[in-house]
This record gives C-alpha cells, sequence and structure tokens, in this order.
C-alpha cells in the first residue's frame, strides 16, 4: 500500500516518523509545497543572531514530544529561570506578572477593586452555555479588568486572536473542564493542589511545563526529521487537487505531475486543504475555508548589550487591546535560551498582526520597522537604531478557534469519515502547538494501522 502525507510541517514530518517506524517498508511519501520543510518552525543563523520565525519551543510537560525528541537522539534544553518573570505593559508601564497569590496581591498590576473582584470569582455562577467567547468567560468569571489586562494580552500572546470570538471550548479546554467540574477556578486550583500534594505531581489550571527548545533552535527538529525521512520527504511539490477512482487516489501537482496512493493524509493548513479538496468534496472545502487564518510578522531586532538600558531579565512582554499599541508583544530571545546572539549582543522578537491589526502584519518592511522602534522606545525606553533586524512574515498565520470551532471540526471528521483512505490532521482542529501537533500525529498513526493494515 502507498500513502502519500501532503504536509511537511511538524505534523506530516512526525506522522511519516511514528508511521515508519511502525511500518519501516511502508510505501511512503511526504510532499510539501515550499522549498523548505518545517511550515512555521522556521530558524535562521544570520550574523551571529538565531532568529526563530515563528514558533519558538515547547513546554516540557507533555512526553510525546520529549520522546520523539529523544528518538532522534536530540537533546532538549530548557529556557532560562529568569524567563520565568513575565510582563505586561499596562498604563503606560512594565508589570511583572505575580507569581503567587501573595505576590498578585502586592502588585499594582490590577486595581485594588480589580483584586478583589478576583475573588468573588469563587462565587461566581458556573456557566450554562455550551459553547461560550474567551472574553464572556473572563468577564463572568474574574471581572473586566482582569480579562483586559489579564486575559486579554494573554490570547494575543498563544493565538493572536480576538477573545471576543475565540471560543474557550476549543481554545482553552482545560478550563472550561475544571469549571463544568468544580464550579470555581479558585475552587479547582485548591483541590488540585491538595491532589498534587497526595500525588507528588504537579497539576494545575493552566498548561503547566517550562517553553523548551535546542541549543540551535527549533529547526534542529525539523531537519533531525528531515534527515530521517530522506528522499520520501519531496519539497516543492505542491499538491493541487485529488480524484477518486475506486480505491485509488490521484493527486495532481502544480507542475502537472501526478501520484497515486491507497490512502492520502492531508496535513496542511486548512486554508490549503480546502483548496486542494475544492472539486473532490465542496461542502468539505466549505466548512475548511471557514477556519480563518489572520496575518502575522515576526521582527527579529539585535542590539550591542551596554547600549540597552531597559533590563532583559526576564521572557519579555505582551500589549493588552486597551493600551492602544501598534504590537502584540516582545519577547526578549537571548534572555530566555543560550546561543540566540553573539558575545555581548541581545536579540529580541516583535510580533504584530493578528486578529485585531491584520493590516500591521501587511506593512512594507521599512514601515514596519519603524511601528516596531516606535513602540520599543515608547514601552521600553529603547532609544537606539539596531545593529540588526530580520523579518518574517506569515500571511496566513496562526488558525483561529473561533465560536462553534468545535461543531465546524465534527463537521469536517463526519464528511471525511465517508471517504476511506483519506485523512485530515494538523494545528487547524484540536490544538496549535507542537505538542498538539505531535500527539496528534501519533494517535492518527494508531488509527491508521487500525483501519488500513489490521487484517
Amino acid at each position: 500500500m502507498r500513502l502519500i502525507i501532503v504536509g511537511g510541517g511538524i505534523t506530516g514530518l512526525s506522522l511519516g516518523y511514528f508511521l515508519l517506524k511502525k511500518e519501516p517498508n511502508l510505501d511512503l511519501h511526504v510532499l510539501e509545497s515550499e522549498e523548505r520543510p518545517g511550515g512555521k518552525i522556521w530558524t535562521e543563523r544570520v550574523n551571529g543572531y538565531l532568529c526563530e520565525g515563528g514558533v519558538n519551543g515547547f513546554l516540557d510537560n507533555r512526553p510525546k514530544t520529549l520522546e520523539l525528541a529523544s528518538s532522534l537522539g536530540l537533546i532538549p534544553i530548557r529556557s532560562n529561570d529568569n524567563a520565568r518573570k513575565r510582563y505586561i505593559f499596562s498604563d503606560q508601564k512594565l508589570h511583572q506578572l505575580p507569581e503567587s497569590p501573595i505576590s498578585f496581591f502586592l502588585s499594582n498590576l490590577l486595581s485594588p477593586i480589580g483584586r478583589i473582584r478576583i475573588i468573588y470569582e469563587i462565587f461566581a455562577p458556573k456557566g450554562s452555555n455550551e459553547e461560550e467567547s474567551l472574553a464572556d468567560f473572563a468577564k463572568r468569571r474574574l471581572g473586566l479588568e482582569a480579562y483586559e489586562k489579564l486575559i486579554d494580552p494573554m490570547a494575543s500572546g498563544i493565538y493572536a486572536g480576538d477573545p471576543e470570538k475565540m471560543s474557550l471550548k476549543s481554545c482553552f479546554p482545560r478550563i472550561f473542564e475544571l469549571e463544568r467540574k468544580y464550579g470555581s477556578l479558585i475552587k479547582a486550583m485548591i483541590k488540585l493542589k491538595k491532589e498534587a500534594r497526595k500525588t507528588g505531581k504537579s497539576v494545575g489550571a493552566g498548561p503547566g511545563g517550562v517553553l523548551t527548545s535546542f541549543y540551535d533552535g527549533m529547526q534542529v527538529f525539523i531537519s533531525a526529521l528531515k534527515d530521517f525521512l530522506g528522499d520520501r520527504l519531496k519539497t516543492k511539490s505542491r499538491v493541487a487537487s485529488i480524484d477518486k477512482i475506486g480505491k485509488t487516489y490521484t493527486l495532481f501537482l502544480s507542475d502537472n505531475s501526478r501520484f497515486e496512493a491507497e490512502a492520502i493524509v492531508i496535513a496542511s493548513p486548512a486554508h490549503s486543504t480546502s483548496e486542494i479538496l475544492r472539486d473532490f468534496d465542496k461542502d468539505l472545502s466549505k466548512t475548511l475555508s471557514e477556519i480563518p487564518y489572520p496575518p502575522i510578522s515576526v521582527v527579529c531586532l539585535g542590539y550591542k548589550k551596554d547600549r540597552v538600558r531597559q533590563s532583559l531579565d526576564g521572557f519579555g512582554f505582551l500589549v493588552p487591546k486597551r493600551e492602544g499599541r501598534k504590537i502584540l508583544g516582545t519577547l526578549w530571545d537571548s534572555s530566555i535560551f543560550p546561543n540566540r546572539a553573539p558575545d555581548g549582543h541581545v536579540l529580541m522578537r516583535s510580533m504584530l498582526g493578528g486578529a485585531r491589526l491584520s493590516d500591521i502584519a501587511l506593512l512594507q518592511d521599512d514601515k514596519m520597522i519603524d511601528v516596531v522602534l516606535g513602540e520599543l522606545k515608547d514601552i521600553m525606553g529603547l532609544n537606539i537604531s539596531p545593529d540588526f533586524v530580520r523579518i518574517y512574515r506569515h500571511e496566513k498565520g496562526i488558525p483561529q478557534y473561533l465560536l462553534d470551532h468545535e461543531k465546524r471540526v465534527k463537521t469536517i471528521e463526519r464528511i471525511v469519515r465517508q471517504h476511506k483512505g483519506l485523512y485530515i490532521t494538523g494545528n487547524s482542529y484540536k490544538g496549535i502547538g507542537v505538542n498538539d501537533c505531535i500527539e496528534n500525529s501519533h494517535k492518527l498513526t494508531d488509527r491508521i494501522f487500525n483501519e488500513l493494515f489490521s487484517g
């Protein structure tokens, strides 16, 4: 049997790895449309700076990613302990995010009334709707001020999204489940802490874990998977459409070549998958097209360390919408991981665009740089020209899990099941992170073997 994976991002590459580990003689090919595999994992070494054009790491709390790295002979590194310090720019000032209940109530990030309102969370009524926006949930449980200053920038930092339209259940299922089970996040935390003391395991409402990468950046992961797949991975191979006659699928490529296979896994972004399936299944294509991908740009800036007055002892900062700024936030990359900047220099990375500021991500290079430098001058007092600049553009950035996303995904799954041998996967559906992609690839490997190879 021949199986073809369409899409050479972390999902497609890891799926290829898991399938071949299970059946080394499988006739498998991975077709990637771009010249380089990896998708949003894109690392470059330029003038001594190590720039991440997209994903900068993964949390070490999910075993499958660490197991895959180990099996590839890779050695992950955890982020610097000082990177636990994270900041929010609020009321014209950088505030360190409190790391404990005591520091939270001593912090000036929220007003006294805002802090008291959070205590009321324990008495707030449980939600009655199966589907609720992140914004509505946060306002209902934590109050308007906590939503604006804490939850809103978190949503921008993770999804570059608009919390008013994001589905709580799809974006943060753990929080949704905790409210359903315990009726209150505070009650949940108290009970989870008690369980943690009994079991010795760390548990919490958030994702937990420590940000992890590699000494030479996330591209190391992609390179190792590329080497493993060898000539089974074919870059610059854009699939334009598919057809099926009998039990055989035909993939038509943009260069007029074609492949035939008994099974296809489409692991490309939803918008690309929609185009590929447009003539094959119109209903499926339409549903896939309803998952939006707003543009995002990343601007990497390098400076001589002794010229930067602002302390970079931390992870970086996020900016709430209420501040009216033009960037989503800035990460101090050289403070998070080693080997990110030449000796005596620092590297920082600003994110622009997303669901609410899409136009800024599409500015010309010089205008985009001016925007970032102006924002860093106001926020960090950084009134000097950078020694190094690098821009990475993603016209289709992070998939947005909007209200009714779960229904949309169920519709996609229902239609796909009608086509034996066809599978759709990727971060457009059930988790956007590297950990989600790898776990979903592992689960899909078992499903494919159960459905196509058993018996």
